[in-house]
């Protein structure tokens, strides 16, 4: 059960982040993408600050001491986070509006965010490390999925955002290896801290590259409490939970989940058409999350560059 729990937790979080895609969009018409970001960064660290509190208040009680954490490498650790965080989340917004009108700017996005699936598992190859076949296979069948879930038209050219969207995927493959790298670290307390420096960030570009409306943000506040609160403060807390026993090859295609949780809930909840096609890349995807999960042990056929 105890190798059930990362993926199970995982899980958990790409359901979440399926449901902010309808959240994210609403705001993303109204609010620029540093204001909207900086809010809701702001937003998850107050939540998770006010989590800290209570679980402290509650250990206290039980006169339980949590083990003690580098303050140095929990500071260190944060602030890797929050920067390729920042790098991702941004990049992400900054390529679905630099797209034009006659461009499928959220399936392009989708899938070019999620070839961190491909990218993941090369770094870690030339850092070394041996993947399974299962895992291999796994991945390229990750990405075919995504290609007949969010690519309907095919690539006919090649946009700007095309380029922001390949950087973000860059940009959140350092995020995911970064969770790793810190998963020794209290996961609540350094998801705290990474929101605390990617708000800060994002403050800072707002207030040089944008004029933020507070009468805007408080009309599109529901959008911004779920993306601040749930997706944010909870979803993120989640993936560094569940990556604490969860390889991050694994990990990577396990949250590629996102973009089918998004379109099933688009069918469920906003009444969108899934055409055979994409439910053909629905299928593709859960059953690479599944196979990423086999145990594969035969060294003869361990994958190697």
């Amino acid at each position: 059960m105890r190798k059930l729990k990362g993926p199970l937790l995982l899980l958990l979080t790409t359901i979440l982040w399926g449901l902010a895609f309808t959240a994210q969009s609403t705001a993303a018409d109204k609010i620029g993408s540093f204001t909207f970001n900086a809010v809701r960064c702001i937003l998850a660290a107050v939540f998770l600050f006010v989590t800290l509190i209570i679980r402290s208040s509650a250990e206290k009680l039980r006169h339980k001491e949590k083990n003690k954490n580098s303050p140095k490498k929990l500071l260190f650790g944060g602030f890797m986070c929050g920067i390729t965080l920042f790098a991702g989340m941004n990049l992400q917004q900054f390529g679905i509006a630099a797209y034009p009108p006659e461009a499928a700017s959220s399936g392009r996005a989708g899938f070019l965010t999620a070839t961190y699936v491909v990218m993941i598992p090369i770094v870690q190859r030339l850092l070394g490390k041996k993947l399974s076949i299962t895992v291999i296979i796994a991945v390229f069948g990750c990405i075919a999925g995504m290609y007949l879930l969010c690519m309907s038209g095919g690539f006919d050219s090649i946009y700007l955002g095309d380029v922001l969207e390949l950087l973000c995927a860059v940009g959140f493959t350092a995020y995911i290896l970064a969770v790793d790298k810190f998963a020794g670290i209290d996961g609540i307390m350094i998801s705290c801290l990474q929101f605390v420096i990617c708000g800060a960030i994002c403050f800072v570009c707002m207030m040089i590259f944008e004029k933020p409306d507070i009468a805007v943000l408080a009309d599109a506040w529901l959008p911004i409490a779920y993306a601040g609160i749930v997706s944010s403060g909870i979803g993120y807390t989640l993936q560094i939970l569940g990556q604490k026993e969860t390889e991050p090859t694994v990990a990577s295609i396990i949250m590629s989940l996102e973009s089918v949780f998004a379109a099933l809930f688009g069918w469920m909840i906003l009444g969108e058409i899934l055409s055979t096609r994409e439910l053909i890349g629905c299928a593709l995807v859960f059953a690479s999350v599944i196979i990423a999960q086999i145990p594969f042990k035969c060294k003869a056929l361990s994958f190697k560059l």
